[in-house]
């Protein structure tokens, strides 16, 4: 197998590794209700200041219209919050409930936990080419995320 052909299997089958692992670190039975694909939206919203739909939909790359679905469950189930905001009442701001909040926290520990796993034995050298490698393939998929 050359270098390619490996790098292939090891890309996808990393991608495919990080979905089932991560789903199963961070649905845990206090946050049973929510999928992985809920964690990531509260991810988006975040914790810093409130978010309108269509800034949370650009960063996960969907429509505003799947992201009302997503929403309406996610407040039904208490995990976000929406606010008219005060200076244009046509538009609404998402911010993370206290249980939100929370569940971010969870979630960040696990990617803080990964990252930590992967740079841990290596050298400053080796952290530089590693963060350069995935420069180069974060810039591969914003050139294909569009097109």
């Amino acid at each position: 197998m050359d270098l390619y052909e490996s790098m292939n299997e090891f890309l996808v089958g990393i991608f495919k590794d990080i979905m089932d692992i991560e789903e199963k670190a961070i649905i845990t039975s206090e946050f049973k209700d929510i999928t992985n694909n809920d964690m990531h939206i509260i991810e988006a919203i975040g914790i810093s200041e409130p978010k309108n739909m269509s800034t949370v939909a650009k960063s996960l790359s969907v429509t505003i219209g799947t992201l009302t679905i997503a929403m309406n469950n996610l407040v039904k189930k208490g995990y976000v919050e929406r606010v008219r905001s005060q200076e244009d009442r046509r538009v609404v701001l998402l911010s993370l409930s206290k249980k939100g909040r929370k569940a971010y926290e969870h979630h960040k520990v696990f990617h803080n936990n990964m990252i930590q796993a992967t740079v841990d034995k290596l050298t400053e050298e080796e952290k530089n080419i590693l963060a350069k490698a995935l420069v180069n393939l974060k810039g591969y998929f914003e050139e294909h995320k569009t097109s």
